[in-house]
């Protein structure tokens, strides 16, 4: 619909570039009014066209990016599980869309024929930042709720994976005018200058110090913010848990696109006496899923040469600290003369909190084990930190399991798994405090990225209770005012 060739460099010309679509949205937003169900079905529809017509280039754009991405992996995540979304959305948008009945306060003047009610208005233009990680999934996701709420977007993909964000721009380009949608592409000098236009509301998912920075942009023009971030997510493993299933479960979590994801599991609580076992079948579930890592078009490379080079350095550190590090390399494969940035799963045991890799989200293949002698010395631990994304607990144990959710906080929790709440529609998902704030998917998104209109309906004449509240005041006010202080 259009050709979008915007790719910008240079403040002054950012700036009022991205100004004039802004300016452009939200003049379209105000002319054409509150979209109809069926104008927000029709853009969620271009949506899942474009993801399945674009299906197989999506995965060549991913595959360039990373150097090595499995082709199911991309479908997997990128590909299907952006289209769920939007076909929930799809579905529920209409009733999500209608007016909330409320009850009136004091319930009389209900009876009496007023009405108070609650309308989802359509914020406006929302700007999506998106990450590199699942750079489709993290953008079509919270689109379908923005959408089903009724606004237009502009959205700017990272610069770690431009292959991916180009074949976005030309696909949003193909379906979407820029007054519905805009992609703008750029280096980081852009992203800056997009965190700080005056959106009606604004979406950033990715660490939490770029969150920080994000955050303090939008203050300027008072932009509400959804922040989805990281943080280190733990896994409690009980006495009770299946070790080989929690095993293979943690480890398809963790390998998954080599742990580059904001709720891989990023370290492991274990009771002392059950390390050495979780080690073992830790290593027989990577070998029996990656026999070799190498050449395996199914393990997923590291993203760039700086985080390569930032996940050797908290090994590094771990080890000059005094951890035992176990490579998983089930072929015996030389990774020290390759050019594809892959890393082996590799346990870190024997941790101390003074090693960097218990400090920082490692985004990568590496899983730090950490004993306990009782789970409340686990519970401890977690509430130590700032609280994560993710939780995790894996046991078959269901007093201990309460008490590790009821005194612990986080984003979201998977209990026997990792990872699997964020799939779940119904399921809000956001973080809490430097791990995120705001939610989306589902209903919990619609409203997140709609204005929650509060409207109230007076009864048409007056009556003895109303016009009792008006100077002069006498007994009648004096009395309900009387009534209404008490406990």
């Amino acid at each position: 619909m259009n050709d979008m060739t915007f790719s910008v460099r240079g403040d002054a010309e950012t700036i009022a570039r991205l100004n004039q679509i802004l300016a452009m949205q939200k003049s379209a937003q105000l002319r054409d009014g509150i979209p109809p169900a069926e104008v927000r079905i029709n853009r969620i529809d271009r949506c899942i066209g474009l993801l399945v017509d674009h299906a197989d280039q999506i995965v060549a754009a991913l595959a360039e990016d990373f150097s090595c991405r499995a082709r199911e992996t991309s479908l997997l995540t990128d590909v299907a599980a952006s289209i769920g979304p939007l076909k929930d959305a799809k579905a529920n948008l209409a009733k999500w869309m209608r007016t909330d009945k409320r009850k009136t306060s004091p319930a009389l003047l209900g009876l009496l024929g007023a009405k108070a009610e609650v309308r989802y208005q359509p914020k406006g233009v929302v700007g999506i930042i998106a990450p590199w990680n699942f750079p489709v999934n993290l953008t079509f996701a919270p689109l379908a709720q923005i959408l089903a709420a009724g606004n237009r977007a502009m959205i700017k993909p990272s610069e770690l994976t431009p292959a991916t964000s180009e074949l976005m721009r030309q696909m949003f380009a193909k379906a979407f005018s820029e007054e519905e949608i805009a992609v703008v592409t750029g280096d980081p000098d852009v992203g800056q200058a997009f965190s700080r236009l005056a959106f009606d509301h604004l979406i950033f998912t990715g660490g939490t110090s770029i969150g920080r920075h994000i955050m303090r942009a939008a203050a300027e023009n008072l932009v509400p913010v959804t922040l989805e971030l990281g943080g280190k997510s733990p896994v409690v493993v009980s006495r009770s848990a299946d070790v080989a299933t929690t095993a293979d479960r943690i480890m398809a979590g963790k390998t998954l696109n080599a742990g580059q994801i904001c709720l891989a599991p990023d370290y492991l609580l274990v009771p002392e006496e059950k390390r050495d076992e979780l080690v073992g079948a830790i290593t027989k579930s990577v070998t029996a899923m990656y026999p070799k890592l190498r050449d395996n078009p199914d393990y997923t490379a590291i993203i760039s040469p700086r985080h390569f080079d930032r996940i050797q350095g908290l090994i590094a550190d771990a080890k000059a600290k005094g951890a035992t590090v176990v490579e998983i390399n089930p072929a015996g494969e030389d990774f020290a003369t390759q050019n594809g940035r892959k890393i082996p799963p590799t346990l870190v045991l024997d941790t101390q909190d003074d090693m960097a890799i218990m400090q920082e989200e490692i985004f990568g293949p590496v899983l730090p084990i950490k004993t306990y002698k009782d789970v409340k010395e686990a519970v401890g631990h977690i509430n130590a930190n700032d609280r994560p994304l993710g939780l995790y607990y894996f046991g078959a144990d269901p007093v201990e399991q309460e008490y590790v959710l009821n005194n612990t906080t986080s984003g979201g929790v998977t209990v026997n798994d990792v990872i699997f709440h964020i799939a779940m529609e119904e399921l809000p998902f956001g973080g809490i405090g430097p791990s995120g704030m705001g939610c989306y998917h589902g209903y919990e998104g619609f409203k997140e990225f709609s204005h929650a209109r509060s409207v109230y309906s007076q009864l048409k004449k007056d009556v003895g209770p109303m016009k009792a509240l008006r100077p002069p005041y006498g007994k009648a006010v004096r009395d309900y005012i009387a009534g209404q202080i008490k406990r």
